[in-house]
């Protein structure tokens, strides 16, 4: 559908007033802007010229959101390799007794080697969560820079139909 006036995409984007566009109808606005007239995508954008500080802000909150993860993250691995090695402590103390049969030892050595498995497993289990973050991290982040792209895009677009050399070329 092409868009060919501001009426036409606020009542798209359902709204009544450039000030009623939230973050969430900003990026559908921006993913909307190649279906606009050139002319009216322009004379919304210039409507906000605090585009720029809601894609920092954007960029920002992604930020918070994935240190407040990693800060969680990261207590919930110290407790998962204390727990592990306060177990591992126990089996020792265990298997330091005297009165042990080959069994019993046999027992606590493969304990010990099971939690050695357990607590790599957990920490490739990390590892791979932390990648995942910091993937979903950089795809809100190029979103953001994108829609930023596209506002400064817009912008130069005007600027340079507006410019005397466009004149000249023609």
């Amino acid at each position: 559908m092409r868009y060919k006036s501001e009426a036409e995409i606020m009542q798209a984007l359902g709204i009544d007033s450039w000030r009623n566009l939230s973050r969430d109808k900003m990026i559908r606005f921006a993913a909307m802007m190649p279906d606009m007239d050139t002319e009216v995508a322009l004379k919304i954008v210039e409507q906000f010229p605090v585009f720029k500080d809601f894609a920092k802000d954007a960029v920002d909150a992604m930020e918070k959101a994935h240190q407040s993860t990693l800060s969680a993250n990261k207590q919930s691995q110290k407790h998962v390799h204390r727990a592990f090695r306060e177990i591992r402590e126990i089996l020792k103390g265990e298997l330091s007794k005297d009165d042990l049969s080959w069994e019993e030892k046999k027992f606590l050595i493969e304990q010990i080697q099971e939690t050695g498995r357990l607590e790599f497993q957990k920490d490739s289990e990390n590892k791979r969560f932390l990648d995942a973050a910091l993937r979903k991290v950089m795809v809100g982040a190029g979103a953001a820079i994108g829609l930023a792209v596209v506002f400064v895009g817009g912008k130069l677009i005007a600027e340079s139909k507006d410019s005397p050399d466009d004149s000249l070329e023609a």
